[in-house]
């Protein structure tokens, strides 16, 4: 007798296509580009997506210090971490953070963008950024095309 419906068949590990993507972010909302590169790293944009089984894409980030926030968290946002012990309280600016280093700006972000689980630090070493265009993976663009 046939069926009327079919099965899903999950993706394996073993058949795991991994491919890269360019995202420039000049003039990119943050918020907006970390959604979007955490589309990519889970995996999302396949057809076999499947998700218990970290089958996301490399992807690499240029023109990261041309980035912008809206409205006025260019000057109120801020970032705090606590070490646990009395008076361990850090707070940093987003601006003084910015000339420093963008690429934990934007990891942050993308970080609060993922799934709290055991993939979450595997995809987040998928994702590279550079602070302009010049970028050393310019050979994985060049196979795709």
């Amino acid at each position: 007798m046939k069926t009327l419906t079919k099965q899903t068949k999950s993706l394996k590990e073993k058949e795991i296509k991994r491919e890269w993507h360019l995202i420039d972010a000049s003039g990119k909302i943050l918020g907006r580009l970390a959604s979007e590169i955490a589309f990519f790293l889970q995996g999302k944009n396949k057809v076999n997506y499947t998700y218990n089984i970290d089958g996301g894409d490399y992807v690499v980030v240029i023109n990261a210090k041309k980035i912008i926030l809206s409205g006025k968290k260019a000057k109120n946002k801020t970032y705090t971490r606590y070490s646990g012990y009395p008076g361990g309280l850090k707070i940093l600016k987003y601006a003084d953070l910015f000339n420093k280093n963008i690429d934990f700006i934007i990891k942050h972000a993308v970080s609060g963008m993922l799934p709290k689980n055991k993939f979450r630090n595997k995809r987040l070493k998928r994702l590279f950024i550079f602070e302009d265009e010049k970028h050393s993976f310019s050979d994985k663009f060049l196979n795709n095309k």
